[in-house]
């Protein structure tokens, strides 16, 4: 559920500010919002060192200790972070530009631009032209010699003369030196790279200091938060006032808390006001948290006012993504993966999300066993089938459509209990008996299958259409109610179309997946030597195993984030509740 919140005012003299925070800090409670937010800002010095230090940490993540740890303070290691960071970017930048510079140069070959200034010192002109091969011998001159061979029949010669005058043929086109050399460049090209080389390895020392850059971290997010409560509040010489959100359930005996400590303190708390939006704290059932992972990477808040999809969300997205994998062996994989290195993975994308992974493991195996698929082998007659046949592609598809409706009609019914008695509601239980209707609908296009007054489906459309256009504006001037209803209900009703059929991928993507983990079996067997099937079979299926973990999110989250959340009316449009609290580096690094 989303916690309801109070807004809280808190006053006390200004001789206590600095004890009130250290409480409110201690109680962990309040999700401060500045008086002023003009005021409210942090100095540019502390927020640059807070920045530097978050990037500083973001280039060390995925580099591992190794040598020397160097003896530097913490600054001194995210500065030299930062540093061998800019002087990388710097490079990188400078190696493209040189290597467009060897592909322009690449027809002057080996030449050396010192080589000609010598000459020129000595009193020899050395001069460039371009003709057909087949005049070079025409040329008279002291010196003549080929630098390169063009496309075309063309060359490249150098002409060379300190005492006589030289011939040359008019078809011969003058170049002028180059204003550099190819190998000038690749030295510094070379040059260049040593450097990044040794960045590198930099870089792996400086990865000793993490800890540190972390602790440092930790200190300046804390200093910028208490400056920001204090300045974000109002004082004088006499009170120091703050506000901001606090669960419902705890406001009571805040100021009583704060008495306890000796901080005689006015607390005043009241509820929002409908134009206000508090943060947005979730707390779903304890077996729904795994679906929080998901959330944390997407980085999504629904509003205060909206809905905590959690158990809808951790139920639809299992079963996507077992009919999207379509795989039992692929599904075992996950399950026992996380299984075995459930402390790395917790360290590197959450305890919450690797217990996810392992729901979806689970459900991809059950799958797997209905489907009898595994590795892309079929070891025992299915329960449901996954072919290229027309019975199976129809049933999936089928199966896909009214997942789908039953996806998106409790998420309008879900809307008309919130709303109830709101007259809005009926026009709600409308569109969810519209949705339940245009199932038949899309089945007679897609399935050819029929569509009359003998089938429920025009009977539910008529009766979802007549609610959905009456009850979406109530209105005491029947005209513009029914004018209203009337004008929304077109694209609506596309809409509706289109969501229902668009759980066609369910099926789509787990007969592409299923086929092509056969067709590869096929191919791998083929090749006749074992180690040869072996290894195929394993880059092949790993291959096979990424695109279907790359489609739970690009199918079975976009199914929850777009097409169930907007039937919901979510817009996702709220901010997480962020307590002023005392915490841990552990809790910091989380």
């Amino acid at each position: 559920m989303i916690v309801p919140m109070q807004k809280i005012h808190v006053v006390a003299r200004s001789c206590d500010r600095q004890a009130v925070l250290e409480a409110l800090r201690e109680l962990g409670v309040i999700h401060l919002v500045p008086v002023d937010p003009a005021q409210a800002v942090l100095d540019e010095d502390l927020s640059r060192q807070v920045q530097a230090a978050e990037r500083a940490l973001q280039v060390l993540q995925d580099v591992a200790p190794r040598g020397t740890a160097p003896a530097l303070q913490p600054r001194e290691v995210i500065q030299e972070v930062l540093e061998i960071e800019r002087r990388a970017a710097e490079g990188r930048s400078r190696l493209a530009v040189l290597y467009h510079e060897l592909e322009q140069l690449s027809d002057w070959g080996e030449l050396r631009l010192q080589d000609l200034f010598e000459l020129r010192k000595a009193g020899i002109a050395v001069e460039f032209f371009r003709l057909p091969r087949q005049l070079v011998g025409q040329i008279r001159a002291e010196c003549v010699e080929v630098v390169n061979r063009l496309p075309g029949g063309q060359v490249i010669v150098a002409v060379a003369r300190k005492h006589q005058a030289v011939q040359i043929p008019e078809e011969a086109v003058p170049v002028p030196w180059p204003t550099r050399d190819c190998p000038s460049i690749r030295a510094e090209a070379a040059q260049i790279e040593a450097q990044l080389k040794r960045d590198v390895e930099r870089l792996h020392e400086l990865a000793h200091g993490v800890p540190k850059i972390r602790r440092e971290l930790f200190a300046l997010q804390a200093k910028a938060e208490e400056r920001l409560a204090v300045r974000g509040a109002l004082t004088d010489e006499n009170l120091f006032a703050l506000q901001g959100w606090v669960p419902a359930e705890v406001a009571p005996s805040l100021a009583e808390q704060l008495a306890a400590r000796g901080l005689p303190a006015a607390v005043e708390m009241r509820e929002p006001l409908p134009d206000e939006q508090p943060p947005t704290l979730i707390r779903p059932p304890k077996w729904a948290q795994p679906i929080e992972g998901l959330f944390r990477i997407l980085g999504t808040v629904p509003g205060y006012r909206e809905f905590d999809v959690s158990v809808p969300f951790l139920i639809a997205l299992p079963i996507f993504t077992a009919m999207l994998i379509s795989d039992g062996g692929y599904g075992a994989l996950i399950l026992l993966g996380c299984l075995i290195f459930y402390r790395g993975l917790t360290q590197s994308i959450g305890e919450r999300f690797t217990q996810l992974m392992m729901l979806i493991g689970g459900a991809c195996l059950v799958w797997g066993v209905l489907t009898a698929s595994f590795f892309g082998f079929t070891p025992y007659p299915p329960l449901v089938s996954v072919d290229l046949s027309e019975r199976s592609r129809s049933f999936l598809m089928r199966l896909s459509f009214a997942i789908g409706t039953i996806h998106l009609s409790t998420a309008q019914a879900w809307q008309a209990v919130r709303l109830y008695p709101d007259l809005r509601f009926l026009s709600k239980v409308g569109w969810a008996l519209f949705i339940c209707g245009m199932y038949g609908v899309v089945n007679m296009f897609v399935l050819k299958d029929p569509f009359h007054w003998q089938t429920p489906w025009p009977y539910l459309l008529l009766l979802g259409a007549t609610l959905a256009i009456v009850f979406a504006h109530p209105d005491r001037n029947l005209l513009n109610m029914l004018g209203l209803g009337f004008a929304s209900f077109p694209l609506a009703m596309l809409s509706a179309f289109s969501d229902v059929i668009s759980y066609v991928r369910l099926m789509a993507v787990g007969l592409a997946s299923s086929v092509l983990g056969a067709s590869f079996n096929a191919m791998a067997l083929a090749a006749g030597s074992w180690p040869v099937t072996a290894l195929l079979m394993i880059l092949a299926h790993g291959l096979n195993m990424a695109l279907a973990l790359v489609a739970m999110f690009a199918h079975g989250v976009r199914l929850n984030m777009l097409e169930f959340s907007n039937n919901l009316g979510m817009m996702w449009n709220g901010y997480a509740y962020r307590p002023f609290q005392r915490k841990t580096l552990e809790e910091s690094s989380a």
